[in-house]
């Protein structure tokens, strides 16, 4: 299991993402900001209330959040094809 380690956000709704492996990388999201979850976010200060859960996973104040596995899938698989 992937845990996260440390996330920032970034201008453009993107994510800078630091695993416990130290694998890093940039995840956008501003393709992704729609839905009941996910659209709240579109407001930049709320955003920015990003925080990494007791799991490791990406969370935001009103329980969107982002799968550890899917993120580090993003980053490495992904990124070699």
């Amino acid at each position: 299991m992937y845990r996260i380690a440390d996330v920032k956000t970034l201008p453009g709704y993107q994510l800078q993402v630091r695993f416990e492996d130290g694998t890093h990388g940039t995840v956008s999201l501003a393709e992704r900001l729609f839905g009941p979850m996910f659209e709240p976010l579109r407001d930049l200060s709320f955003f920015e209330q990003v925080f990494i859960d007791e799991f490791g996973a990406i969370c935001w104040p009103n329980g969107a959040d982002l799968a550890p596995d899917a993120i580090y899938k993003d980053l490495t698989v992904n990124a070699n094809e």
